[in-house]
């Protein structure tokens, strides 16, 4: 499964944004079923972001927020993310040249 987060961070916030996702994702990383991330920023707007999260499923994505470590040091940046739906099911997919 995939954990998509958005988020609108001002220009000023720039940096205190990265710091704050890169201690996110090191946080959720440690957690049993966390396959890889990215941080991305949209190309046509520099104020949106965006933290994609993959994992083995929902149930080991669940199980990482209620860790101590997870609470102090991700939550606080994913309550601030765009109020939508983050978590999606792969159906598919596919890879270069493929």
């Amino acid at each position: 499964m995939i954990v998509i987060t958005r988020y609108s961070v001002p220009e000023a916030d720039t940096e205190t944004f990265q710091t704050d996702a890169a201690t996110a994702v090191d946080a959720l990383a440690r957690r049993p079923g966390f396959r890889g991330h990215r941080i991305g920023r949209a190309a046509d707007d520099p104020s949106l972001w965006t933290v994609v999260t993959e994992w083995d499923g929902a149930g080991y994505y669940r199980r990482a927020l209620s860790d101590f470590d997870v609470k102090v040091n991700a939550v606080p940046l994913l309550s601030r993310a765009i109020d939508e739906p983050t978590a999606f099911e792969i159906l598919a997919g596919g890879g270069a040249g493929g």
